[in-house]
């Protein structure tokens, strides 16, 4: 964190989501180190939230419990859900907050962009494209289905673009970890801005 925003409070949530299909907590730290305990019954599901965590620089911890004997759909997208409004709730007010982030991530033979701005204002572009219809038990279409949700109820306006790519496993990493270096730019604290990052005087 900068020292000159060091009047900014600990930006840290915990959000708790239990319907008739999931319940699901989730605990996130904006200025942490990238610690991980996930644990959603999915593995190439866990394996991406851990890479988010770390590429962020975000300590994390999700408990998901779901219906997976229908399928991940349920669990991923409530994830999704919570873990967005946790970002949320993290950001405060945004204060000195940058606002806005982008990344153009590689990963062996993909290429992905990310591009976000923490506006308040939900929007969400998505061009990607996979080979299969599964990776590890992980349902290839709820990348988008959980990235949706995330910007929906951040109140976040996200662009996530693959360049190329070739192997969905590559493709599916890079949009996490560029989710997640996106996202670290954008929360970071800039001391010069004193308020928020907006002519309108909130985000």
């Amino acid at each position: 964190m900068d020292e000159k925003a060091a009047y900014i409070p600990e930006r840290k949530a915990t959000v708790s989501r239990k319907t008739g299909e999931t319940e699901i907590r989730a605990a996130i730290n904006l200025d942490g180190a990238g610690t991980a305990k996930i644990h959603t019954g999915i593995g190439f599901f866990d394996h991406m939230l851990e890479s988010f965590s770390r590429h962020g620089f975000f300590d994390l911890e999700v408990e998901a419990k779901g219906d997976l004997h229908v399928d991940c759909h349920h669990t991923v997208e409530d994830t999704g859900i919570v873990l967005g409004t946790a970002i949320r709730q993290a950001l405060g007010e945004k204060k000195a907050v940058r606002r806005y982030g982008s990344v153009m991530l590689p990963m062996d033979e993909t290429l992905v962009l990310c591009a976000m701005d923490l506006s308040g204002r939900p929007y969400f572009v998505y061009d990607v494209s996979f080979q299969g219809e599964q990776i590890g038990g992980f349902d290839t279409q709820m990348v988008k289905e959980f990235f949706y949700a995330v910007s929906y109820t951040c109140g976040m306006n996200l662009h996530i673009k693959e360049l190329y790519g070739g192997n969905d496993h590559h493709i599916a990493e890079a949009v996490f970890k560029a989710f997640a270096k996106a996202l670290d730019e954008a929360s970071g604290l800039d001391g010069r801005i004193r308020t928020v990052l907006s002519t309108k005087g909130s985000l």
